[in-house]
């Protein structure tokens, strides 16, 4: 709305080109590199951005006047796809181009790239009814790009699979880009008495998104400790530790659902009645990827010891702590759509606090008393 992002969005990135290109640092990437790092983001966000339900809002209200099929697909296409690019994907651009070297016909070729992600994305979101032959198709083109990235007749290719998104997407209907929710799976059933931790795993069971970024969180908790056995030091674990805590969807409900922060800030004595469920809550959603983590280096390196443990209980307590005290201080207001929620900034501060402590702990490890009576009150409090 009034373009109030863009300007202050690209100096953000002008600030980052500039800083990045006098430092001097450059970095060889191969082309496919490139082109694979444009197209894997643009398309995600789009994604994203395709799939967000606060959109579906304003859809339905442009529905309620007449349109013609064609011209508003290609329409909310278009501004979907433009507003990945100049806010999402330029930010990627602005660090590939500082710090590698690039030629016209490289600029150019990812110019194609980012136009076909938009359009193919678009495609398989139209054709998500048939979501296998989608993730198929998604599947083979990051499979020719990786490995067949350099060759000259790749940006002909995707020039064609383009033309063949774009047919496709001439007999798409604006309805089928409008998020029509389940009425049958939204039905609630009436209790007596409420429950914070019901509403918890009742919004993830709606938010499947939610569900699969914890997930992945999972598997990085499984693979993490093979690329951290590769440092020594005994701040490595307690790294994969605040590594783990950037689960940020579980930590925004309040950020997402401005009806719940209105309620909870409405009611009284909702501070203690929810915050320390949430607290609660998020300490176990770390604690399982943490778990995981300690499981993973227990069978590559056979080496988890009490410290360790007491260790993982802390920093899973501290990050859930500091979320919740930055959801109910400063929770996120200004996003237009999920997508600017997810990513915002403040996603890192937490992290960011977890790995400075890490670097503490390395640094001193006559720390592990203190944590463990800092864990011991924390608890009684």
């Amino acid at each position: 709305a009034k373009y109030e992002r863009l300007s202050r969005t690209f100096f953000i990135y002008l600030i980052v080109f500039w800083g990045l290109y006098i430092a001097g640092w450059k970095v060889q990437i191969a082309p496919f590199i490139r082109y694979l790092m444009v197209s894997a983001l643009t398309a995600g966000m789009m994604w994203q951005a395709l799939s967000a339900k606060d959109i579906a809002v304003e859809m339905k209200h442009m529905m309620m006047l007449p349109f013609e099929c064609r011209k508003f697909v290609f329409s909310y296409v278009a501004v979907i796809g433009v507003y990945t690019v100049l806010i999402k994907t330029a930010a990627l651009l602005a660090v590939l181009l500082a710090v590698s070297v690039w030629r016209p016909t490289e600029i150019l070729a990812s110019v194609i790239c980012i136009i076909h992600a938009i359009l193919m994305t678009a495609a398989v979101y139209y054709l998500k009814k048939y979501w296998y032959a989608g993730s198929l198709w998604a599947a083979v083109i990051a499979a020719v790009v990786l490995f067949w990235g350099n060759k000259p007749w790749l940006i002909l290719l995707l020039c064609v699979n383009s033309i063949f998104a774009a047919l496709l997407l001439c007999k798409a209907d604006g309805y089928d880009f409008y998020r029509r929710e389940n009425e049958k799976s939204q039905t609630i059933k009436r209790r007596e008495h409420g429950s914070v931790w019901r509403y918890f795993f009742r919004y993830l069971r709606f938010h499947k998104n939610y569900l699969f970024n914890t997930a992945v969180m999972w598997c990085v908790a499984l693979l993490l400790p093979y690329f951290l056995g590769e440092i020594e030091g005994v701040f490595v674990v307690p790294i994969g530790f605040a590594i783990l805590s950037l689960n940020t969807p579980v930590c925004i409900l309040l950020s997402c659902d401005r009806d719940l922060e209105q309620a909870v800030r409405f009611l009284p004595g909702q501070r203690r009645a929810f915050c320390i469920p949430y607290c609660l809550f998020l300490f176990l959603c770390n604690m399982a990827a943490d778990v995981i983590f300690l499981c993973s280096w227990q069978l590559q390196s056979n080496g988890v010891t009490a410290t360790m443990i007491i260790a993982a209980m802390f920093f899973a307590l501290q990050s859930a702590i500091l979320s919740v005290m930055l959801e109910w201080f400063y929770p996120i207001r200004d996003w237009k759509i999920e997508s600017d929620l997810w990513h915002h900034p403040r996603k890192y501060i937490v992290p960011g606090m977890m790995l400075l402590l890490a670097g503490a702990v390395g640094a001193w490890t006559s720390l592990i008393p203190v944590l463990m009576i800092l864990l011991v009150v924390e608890a009684v409090i």
